[in-house]
Protein backbone atom coordinates (compact mmCIF):
# COMPACT_ATOMS: atom_id res chain seq x y z
CA UNK A 1 0.00 0.00 0.00
CA UNK A 2 0.76 3.16 -0.92
CA UNK A 3 0.79 6.84 0.34
CA UNK A 4 -0.76 9.65 -2.18
CA UNK A 5 -1.89 13.18 -2.07
CA UNK A 6 -4.84 14.14 -3.92
CA UNK A 7 -3.49 17.28 -6.15
CA UNK A 8 -6.42 17.75 -8.13
CA UNK A 9 -10.27 16.92 -8.11
CA UNK A 10 -12.33 18.18 -11.24
CA UNK A 11 -15.65 16.56 -11.47
CA UNK A 12 -14.68 12.76 -11.67
CA UNK A 13 -10.95 13.30 -12.31
CA UNK A 14 -8.96 12.85 -9.78
CA UNK A 15 -5.22 13.32 -9.78
CA UNK A 16 -3.05 11.56 -6.91
CA UNK A 17 0.59 12.25 -6.35
CA UNK A 18 2.63 9.29 -5.36
CA UNK A 19 5.83 10.52 -3.75
CA UNK A 20 7.26 7.52 -3.92
CA UNK A 21 7.03 7.47 -7.46
CA UNK A 22 7.21 11.06 -7.97
CA UNK A 23 4.25 10.70 -10.30
CA UNK A 24 0.63 11.98 -10.47
CA UNK A 25 -1.81 9.19 -11.12
CA UNK A 26 -5.50 8.91 -11.75
CA UNK A 27 -7.11 8.17 -8.91
CA UNK A 28 -9.89 5.57 -8.44
CA UNK A 29 -12.02 5.56 -5.47
CA UNK A 30 -13.19 2.28 -4.75
CA UNK A 31 -16.88 2.29 -4.11
CA UNK A 32 -16.86 2.32 -0.33
CA UNK A 33 -14.68 4.59 0.17
CA UNK A 34 -16.97 7.32 -2.14
CA UNK A 35 -20.25 6.08 0.07
CA UNK A 36 -18.61 7.40 3.41
CA UNK A 37 -16.76 11.03 2.14
CA UNK A 38 -16.07 13.12 -0.71
CA UNK A 39 -12.26 13.17 -2.11
CA UNK A 40 -10.63 16.94 -2.39
CA UNK A 41 -7.54 18.25 -3.45
CA UNK A 42 -5.46 17.93 -0.52
CA UNK A 43 -6.91 14.83 0.87
CA UNK A 44 -4.47 11.81 1.95
CA UNK A 45 -4.78 8.50 0.92
CA UNK A 46 -3.65 5.11 1.08
CA UNK A 47 -4.04 2.48 -2.00
CA UNK A 48 -1.95 0.36 -4.67
CA UNK A 49 -1.23 0.95 -8.17
CA UNK A 50 -3.32 -0.77 -10.66
CA UNK A 51 -1.08 0.11 -12.91
CA UNK A 52 1.29 3.07 -14.90
CA UNK A 53 -1.59 5.42 -14.63
CA UNK A 54 -3.97 4.63 -12.24
CA UNK A 55 -4.19 4.28 -8.86
CA UNK A 56 -6.63 2.76 -6.81
CA UNK A 57 -7.85 4.53 -3.53
CA UNK A 58 -8.48 2.72 -0.51
CA UNK A 59 -8.54 4.91 2.03
CA UNK A 60 -8.80 8.09 3.03
CA UNK A 61 -6.75 9.72 6.15
CA UNK A 62 -8.62 11.82 8.55
CA UNK A 63 -8.41 15.40 7.79
CA UNK A 64 -7.06 18.06 10.08
CA UNK A 65 -8.55 21.08 8.93
CA UNK A 66 -11.32 21.74 5.61
CA UNK A 67 -11.99 24.88 3.66
CA UNK A 68 -15.29 25.23 1.77
CA UNK A 69 -13.93 28.05 -0.85
CA UNK A 70 -12.55 26.82 -2.47
CA UNK A 71 -12.85 23.13 -1.27
CA UNK A 72 -9.04 22.22 -0.36
CA UNK A 73 -7.98 19.68 2.92
CA UNK A 74 -5.17 19.29 5.27
CA UNK A 75 -4.31 23.32 4.51
CA UNK A 76 -0.93 24.29 6.30
CA UNK A 77 -0.55 27.67 5.51
CA UNK A 78 -2.96 30.13 3.96
CA UNK A 79 -1.28 33.19 2.00
CA UNK A 80 -3.28 35.91 2.33
CA UNK A 81 -2.35 38.57 -0.64
CA UNK A 82 -3.27 41.84 0.01
CA UNK A 83 -1.84 45.64 -1.90
CA UNK A 84 -1.70 49.04 -0.66
CA UNK A 85 -2.10 50.43 -3.90
CA UNK A 86 -4.11 48.92 -7.01
CA UNK A 87 -6.30 47.76 -5.33
CA UNK A 88 -6.39 50.06 -2.56
CA UNK A 89 -5.57 48.20 0.79
CA UNK A 90 -8.76 47.06 2.98
CA UNK A 91 -7.45 45.97 6.62
CA UNK A 92 -11.22 45.23 7.39
CA UNK A 93 -11.34 42.85 5.05
CA UNK A 94 -7.85 41.44 6.42
CA UNK A 95 -8.93 41.37 9.65
CA UNK A 96 -11.54 39.11 8.47
CA UNK A 97 -9.50 36.94 6.36
CA UNK A 98 -6.83 36.49 9.30
CA UNK A 99 -9.56 35.21 11.98
CA UNK A 100 -11.07 33.15 9.69
CA UNK A 101 -8.84 31.18 8.52
CA UNK A 102 -6.95 30.83 12.20
CA UNK A 103 -10.69 29.74 13.29
CA UNK A 104 -10.12 26.87 10.43
CA UNK A 105 -7.45 25.67 12.09
CA UNK A 106 -4.59 26.93 9.80
CA UNK A 107 -1.69 29.20 9.70
CA UNK A 108 -2.29 32.82 7.96
CA UNK A 109 0.75 34.85 6.54
CA UNK A 110 -0.03 38.17 5.39
CA UNK A 111 1.89 38.82 1.81
CA UNK A 112 1.86 42.51 0.23
CA UNK A 113 2.66 42.18 -3.20
CA UNK A 114 3.23 45.02 -5.97
CA UNK A 115 5.72 46.69 -4.08
CA UNK A 116 7.26 48.16 -7.20
CA UNK A 117 5.14 50.40 -7.99
CA UNK A 118 4.62 52.14 -4.71
CA UNK A 119 6.15 55.89 -4.37
CA UNK A 120 7.05 56.96 -1.06
CA UNK A 121 3.96 57.98 0.24
CA UNK A 122 2.51 54.61 0.13
CA UNK A 123 6.12 52.76 1.13
CA UNK A 124 5.03 54.79 4.28
CA UNK A 125 1.58 53.66 4.48
CA UNK A 126 3.58 49.78 3.25
CA UNK A 127 5.76 50.53 6.75
CA UNK A 128 2.69 51.20 8.77
CA UNK A 129 0.92 48.90 7.99
CA UNK A 130 3.39 46.20 8.15
CA UNK A 131 4.32 47.06 11.90
CA UNK A 132 0.74 47.05 12.78
CA UNK A 133 0.61 43.56 11.70
CA UNK A 134 3.39 42.32 12.88
CA UNK A 135 2.97 43.67 16.24
CA UNK A 136 0.14 41.80 16.61
CA UNK A 137 1.43 38.68 16.25
CA UNK A 138 1.75 37.54 11.95
CA UNK A 139 4.36 36.84 9.80
CA UNK A 140 4.54 39.45 7.03
CA UNK A 141 5.98 39.03 3.39
CA UNK A 142 6.48 41.59 1.16
CA UNK A 143 7.38 40.35 -2.23
CA UNK A 144 7.02 41.91 -6.24
CA UNK A 145 5.10 39.03 -8.44
CA UNK A 146 7.03 41.02 -11.30
CA UNK A 147 11.04 41.67 -10.10
CA UNK A 148 10.82 39.05 -8.26
CA UNK A 149 11.66 40.36 -4.65
CA UNK A 150 10.73 38.37 -1.61
CA UNK A 151 9.40 35.34 -3.60
CA UNK A 152 12.40 33.16 -2.48
CA UNK A 153 11.70 34.31 1.18
CA UNK A 154 8.40 33.04 0.55
CA UNK A 155 9.10 30.10 -1.53
CA UNK A 156 11.40 29.14 1.69
CA UNK A 157 8.63 29.95 4.54
CA UNK A 158 6.28 27.86 3.09
CA UNK A 159 8.79 24.51 2.35
CA UNK A 160 7.22 21.52 2.88
CA UNK A 161 3.86 23.11 3.49
CA UNK A 162 0.67 22.69 2.01
CA UNK A 163 -0.42 26.11 1.33
CA UNK A 164 -3.26 28.36 -0.44
CA UNK A 165 -3.50 32.01 -2.11
CA UNK A 166 -6.24 34.08 -0.57
CA UNK A 167 -7.17 37.63 -1.12
CA UNK A 168 -9.52 39.80 -3.27
CA UNK A 169 -9.23 40.04 -7.03
CA UNK A 170 -6.63 42.07 -8.55
CA UNK A 171 -4.07 41.62 -5.75
CA UNK A 172 -1.91 39.35 -7.96
CA UNK A 173 -2.42 36.04 -6.54
CA UNK A 174 -2.12 34.04 -9.67
CA UNK A 175 0.95 36.48 -10.87
CA UNK A 176 2.14 35.29 -6.96
CA UNK A 177 1.89 31.41 -7.86
CA UNK A 178 3.12 31.69 -11.42
CA UNK A 179 6.71 33.37 -9.92
CA UNK A 180 6.36 30.17 -7.17
CA UNK A 181 6.25 27.48 -10.09
CA UNK A 182 8.59 29.37 -12.67
CA UNK A 183 6.06 29.17 -15.21
CA UNK A 184 3.31 31.14 -16.56
CA UNK A 185 -0.32 31.03 -15.75
CA UNK A 186 -3.46 32.32 -16.75
CA UNK A 187 -3.71 35.74 -15.46
CA UNK A 188 -6.51 38.18 -14.64
CA UNK A 189 -6.34 41.70 -16.85
CA UNK A 190 -6.28 44.80 -14.62
CA UNK A 191 -8.83 47.43 -15.70
CA UNK A 192 -6.91 50.88 -15.86
CA UNK A 193 -10.22 52.41 -14.91
CA UNK A 194 -11.27 50.50 -11.93
CA UNK A 195 -8.11 48.99 -10.94
CA UNK A 196 -9.70 45.79 -10.26
CA UNK A 197 -8.75 42.55 -11.21
CA UNK A 198 -10.72 40.25 -13.92
CA UNK A 199 -11.43 37.02 -11.70
CA UNK A 200 -9.64 34.15 -13.47
CA UNK A 201 -9.60 31.36 -10.63
CA UNK A 202 -12.82 28.62 -10.83
CA UNK A 203 -11.44 25.81 -8.72
CA UNK A 204 -8.38 24.65 -6.97
CA UNK A 205 -5.33 22.63 -8.04
CA UNK A 206 -2.12 21.79 -5.74
CA UNK A 207 0.78 22.32 -7.43
CA UNK A 208 4.21 20.89 -6.55
CA UNK A 209 6.82 23.40 -6.85
CA UNK A 210 9.90 21.77 -4.91
CA UNK A 211 9.64 18.49 -2.18
CA UNK A 212 6.97 18.14 0.00
CA UNK A 213 5.58 21.72 -0.97
CA UNK A 214 2.54 22.16 -2.80
CA UNK A 215 0.32 25.22 -3.18
CA UNK A 216 -2.98 26.28 -4.93
CA UNK A 217 -5.07 29.81 -5.85
CA UNK A 218 -8.49 30.49 -4.67
CA UNK A 219 -11.52 32.53 -6.02
CA UNK A 220 -11.08 36.15 -5.38
CA UNK A 221 -13.65 37.98 -3.68
CA UNK A 222 -14.27 41.38 -2.20
CA UNK A 223 -16.11 40.60 0.87
CA UNK A 224 -15.76 38.17 3.93
CA UNK A 225 -17.63 38.36 7.45
CA UNK A 226 -16.25 36.34 10.57
CA UNK A 227 -19.30 36.27 12.15
CA UNK A 228 -20.70 33.62 9.25
CA UNK A 229 -18.24 31.31 10.69
CA UNK A 230 -18.30 31.73 14.69
CA UNK A 231 -20.52 33.92 16.96
CA UNK A 232 -19.48 37.22 18.26
CA UNK A 233 -18.42 36.14 21.80
CA UNK A 234 -15.59 33.99 19.73
CA UNK A 235 -14.51 37.03 17.81
CA UNK A 236 -11.87 37.84 20.75
CA UNK A 237 -10.53 34.89 20.61
CA UNK A 238 -9.45 34.98 17.50
CA UNK A 239 -7.43 38.38 17.78
CA UNK A 240 -3.84 37.80 19.03
CA UNK A 241 -2.71 40.72 20.24
CA UNK A 242 -5.91 40.91 22.94
CA UNK A 243 -4.06 37.25 24.03
CA UNK A 244 -1.51 39.27 25.80
CA UNK A 245 -3.77 40.91 28.59
CA UNK A 246 -5.63 38.83 30.66
CA UNK A 247 -9.08 41.11 32.14
CA UNK A 248 -10.41 41.12 35.10
CA UNK A 249 -13.51 39.69 34.04
CA UNK A 250 -13.09 36.41 32.25
CA UNK A 251 -16.28 36.96 29.86
CA UNK A 252 -15.38 40.89 29.07
CA UNK A 253 -15.62 41.79 25.90
CA UNK A 254 -13.28 44.56 25.33
CA UNK A 255 -15.53 46.80 24.59
CA UNK A 256 -17.35 48.52 27.87
CA UNK A 257 -15.85 47.17 30.90
CA UNK A 258 -13.99 48.40 33.61
CA UNK A 259 -10.68 47.74 34.36
CA UNK A 260 -10.45 46.09 30.43
CA UNK A 261 -6.61 45.53 29.84
CA UNK A 262 -7.34 45.14 25.99
CA UNK A 263 -8.92 48.93 26.26
CA UNK A 264 -6.05 50.01 28.63
CA UNK A 265 -3.50 48.65 26.26
CA UNK A 266 -5.56 50.15 23.44
CA UNK A 267 -5.54 53.72 25.61
CA UNK A 268 -1.37 53.48 25.86
CA UNK A 269 -1.01 52.62 21.99
CA UNK A 270 0.13 48.71 22.33
CA UNK A 271 -3.12 48.01 19.94
CA UNK A 272 -3.20 49.24 17.06
CA UNK A 273 -6.89 51.83 17.21
CA UNK A 274 -7.44 49.94 13.42
CA UNK A 275 -7.06 46.90 14.41
CA UNK A 276 -9.52 47.33 17.31
CA UNK A 277 -11.94 49.23 15.19
CA UNK A 278 -12.15 45.98 13.28
CA UNK A 279 -13.08 44.40 16.28
CA UNK A 280 -15.46 46.60 17.25
CA UNK A 281 -17.16 46.79 13.79
CA UNK A 282 -17.57 43.09 14.01
CA UNK A 283 -19.02 42.60 17.63
CA UNK A 284 -21.18 45.82 17.39
CA UNK A 285 -22.18 44.71 13.86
Amino acid sequence: MLKGLVVNREAQMIGVYIPELNKILRGIPRKKIIKIKKIYAGDYVVGKVIDENHFSIEKIEERKNFLRRPPVANVDTVLIVSTIKFPDFDNFLIDNLLIVYEYLKTEPVLIFNKIDVLDNKFIKDLEKWEKIYTNAGYKVIKVSAITGDGIEKLKEYIKGNISVLAGSSGVGKSSILSKLLGVELEIGEISSKLKRGKHTTTGVKLFKFNQNSFIGDTPGFSNVNALYFMSKGEIKDYFREFKKYKCKFPDCTHTIEPECKVLEALKNGKISKERYYSYFRLVKN
